[in-house]
């Protein structure tokens, strides 16, 4: 289905619920729960975003938030699709990552990894741009918390794949 407004005015309210939430979230001390996805293509490369409203001037690792009583995987298949077009295969939950956010909420991430065979196409609304980076060649512009969730994976993958981290 065509969205209701035009690309330009989707994002500039993408832009300004974001603020509103976080400013809602902050007054009510929320923890909120999303997800994370950490996809690989076959070469083995991190599949990372940079979103139209939130700090657009970073790569960041797809994913959202978790309806109530959703499973992890399945929010990160969801969300990988729903922002990408791709599917997510073997999808494994990894590990949580709680953060305090400024403005007094928390963050409780559910981080799920898995493989794509699908090429990425950002949604044009909430995702500028969507596209696979070599692990060891990361863009500058990265979050910090894909620095944390890329670390927090290799260590879970040394611990399950006998001390390899290559995908």
């Amino acid at each position: 289905m065509p969205p209701f407004l035009p690309a330009s005015l989707h994002r500039l309210a993408l832009r300004g619920a974001h603020a509103a939430r976080l400013r809602l979230w902050g007054a009510l001390r929320l923890e909120v729960r999303g997800c994370n996805v950490l996809a690989f293509d076959r070469d083995g490369r991190l599949l990372l975003v940079r979103h139209s409203y939130q700090q657009p001037d970073l790569w960041m690792l797809p994913g959202g938030g978790l309806a109530r009583g959703e499973d992890a995987a399945a929010a990160a298949m969801r969300e990988l699709a729903e922002e990408t077009g791709c599917r997510l295969v073997q999808a494994v939950w990894f590990g949580s990552d709680r953060v305090a956010m400024p403005g007094g909420w928390r963050n409780r991430v559910e981080m799920v990894t898995g493989h794509t065979h699908d090429t990425p196409k950002a949604d044009g609304l909430e995702i500028e741009e969507a596209r696979f980076f070599a692990l060891d060649a990361l863009p500058a512009s990265i979050s910090a918390a894909v620095h944390r969730r890329v670390a927090l994976w290799r260590a879970w993958r040394a611990e399950n794949e006998g001390g390899q981290v290559a995908c």
